[in-house]
């Protein structure tokens, strides 16, 4: 488990925790780029829409490995959101707007992505 406070500079940890858990795992290095960058997505939209940048808010990674599969499980402490009621950035009117891409990332680069806790959890599941 991780924690960490929501300060956008505390991204940058991310990546030494998806090296720390794809060593342990014994995670596939074609697999690396995918969590790395769904794990980036997910905290800085906690840190940034969950917490607002609440310094005194925390964000929550939590890993768990099946034999097949690692879920890796991120919280923040905001007040939630729907996730279906989010546009489809790759719908023509949404092409040029600056945003709106991390949960599109997310679904893409991982097997599977769940909204828990009304929208305050995200869990991402990627087969190993």
């Amino acid at each position: 488990m991780l924690k960490l406070s929501s300060n956008p500079k505390n991204v940058a940890v991310v990546e030494n925790f998806v090296g720390k858990i794809c060593r342990e795992y014994h995670i596939q290095k074609d697999i690396y780029g995918n969590i790395l960058i769904s794990l980036t997505e997910a905290v800085n939209n906690a840190i940034i829409h969950g917490n607002k940048n609440d310094e005194s808010k925390s964000v929550h990674i939590q890993t768990r490995k099946a034999p097949d599969r690692i879920a890796i499980r991120v919280s923040d402490e905001g007040r939630g959101f729907d996730a279906a009621e989010l546009p489809d950035p790759t719908c023509p009117q949404n092409l040029t707007k600056c945003g709106g891409r991390g949960v599109f990332l997310m679904k893409q680069l991982s097997d599977r992505v769940d909204f828990l806790d009304d929208g305050r959890t995200v869990e991402m599941h990627f087969k190993i």
